[in-house]
């Protein structure tokens, strides 16, 4: 992440909020929560790993949108705080489905690909919509950035997502779907890091201006 994109004006807690915010927050709240539903359903009867991932991360991108409206009108230091619960969410899900691949990989069960591509194809859609109205958003606070950082993973998972059915349907395999299931696990764990530094700034920087 570049270092526009951490913002490093010397007084993020001065940042005021940008208009529209809050109506955009909510708009992505629901799409997320309703991808979500067919992420799940779709990766449960395909058998895709990646189809899972994307759709747990589409449950706790919702759960973080809901957090970041909750503390949008507080100081920094709640933003700051809520920013670090979704930093650790970001890791927790990067490690879990690294897990899931892990495990996935001893079955030896291979995914249904058209349904992949499909699925996949839809949760683009949604993410590069939302990401189109987060983009003017993204050099803020570290709330900012994590929202951001989230709708951008998750946009590059959904092409990921629909490259791996291909290979599932070329090879016959899983190892594809695998594969795309660690790349997005290591895109979160990645984001954890940043949005983590960020907040621990944003606290430190209010710590030292009482």
């Amino acid at each position: 992440m570049s270092a526009h994109c951490c913002n490093h004006d010397p007084e993020p807690g001065h940042r005021p909020l940008a208009p529209g915010y809050r109506r955009v927050l909510w708009i992505a709240l629901a799409v997320n929560a309703l991808m979500f539903a067919v992420e799940i359903g779709a990766g449960v009867r395909s058998g895709s790993v990646s189809l899972l991932a994307d759709a747990i991360d589409f449950f706790g991108d919702a759960a973080n949108y809901g957090l970041t409206l909750a503390v949008l009108g507080l100081g920094v230091v709640w933003r700051a705080r809520a920013a670090l619960l979704k930093a650790a969410s970001m890791l927790v899900f990067g490690v879990a489905v690294l897990i899931q691949a892990l495990w996935s990989a001893t079955q030896g069960t291979v995914p249904e690909p058209v349904a992949m591509g499909v699925v996949g194809s839809l949760a683009l859609a949604a993410n590069v919509g939302v990401a189109v109205l987060l983009y003017s958003f993204r050099s803020g606070d570290a709330n900012m950035l994590g929202v951001w950082l989230c709708t951008r993973n998750d946009a590059i998972g959904n092409i990921a997502v629909m490259l791996a059915a291909l290979g599932v349907f070329g090879t016959g395999t899983a190892w594809p779907d695998l594969a795309v299931a660690g790349v997005m696990a290591a895109l979160a764990i990645s984001a954890g890091w940043s949005v983590l530094h960020q907040a621990r700034r944003e606290l430190a920087w209010d710590a030292s201006h009482p």
